[in-house]
């Protein structure tokens, strides 16, 4: 099979047969080969016509097929009320993507490529200053600050003969801030999930 160009690397596996809910039993389990696999991106936006509230719109993907997290690894606990806890230990939990809101700017400057050409400051200051420090000081301090963000995790199906199980999550975000030089967009992220649970 072909691999190279078709995407198929980006994708999590999948179940055959199995039941259409969570059939595990509860106890302590690990978790091996946890992978989420975004299949739509949507940012909270004004809305085209005025006066419209704030609505999540859909995007154009800028980035290559790269966005899956994969290998992802912790103890899974089921708790004999049905409540299940994950911790994540180990795995890729980071992939970096850019999206397009509908009008929205096709090139985006990364100001954090400053310390490795040879300059610190992305935007000018003009000598004395002339009342805009504080503006421009947003963009010339960078400020790495972690956010915050939640996600949901549904079971559609599982298989406890091979301890596959396998569902959808959303999750709810802030954006970049481009090192804290912008204010954060609220991203909806929706896919499908899969995990190996091992007792």
């Amino acid at each position: 099979m072909e691999v190279k160009g078709s995407g198929t690397a980006n994708q999590c596996p999948t179940i055959d047969g199995g039941s259409e809910s969570f059939s595990f039993k509860p106890g302590k389990y690990s978790t091996k080969k946890f992978c989420l696999e975004p299949t739509s991106f949507t940012v909270k936006a004004e809305g085209v016509s005025k006066n419209a509230p704030p609505e999540f719109q859909n995007t154009k993907l800028m980035t290559r097929l790269t966005y899956t997290l994969d290998e992802i690894e912790g103890p899974f606990d089921v708790s004999p009320d049905g409540n299940i806890k994950f911790e994540e230990k180990d795995g890729i939990d980071y992939a970096a993507v850019t999206v397009q809101l509908p009008g929205g700017s096709s090139f985006l400057d990364p100001k954090g490529r400053g310390g490795s050409t040879g300059y610190d400051n992305a935007v000018a200051l003009p000598a004395g200053g002339r009342g805009d420090e504080e503006e421009l000081t947003k963009e010339n301090i960078k400020s790495t600050a972690a956010s915050t963000g939640k996600i949901t995790l549904s079971v559609t199906k599982s298989k406890p003969e091979t301890g596959e199980v396998i569902g959808v999550f959303e999750s709810l975000q802030p954006s970049d801030t481009d090192l804290g030089a912008k204010t954060p967009k609220d991203v909806k992220i929706q896919g499908i999930w899969y995990a190996q649970l091992d007792q």
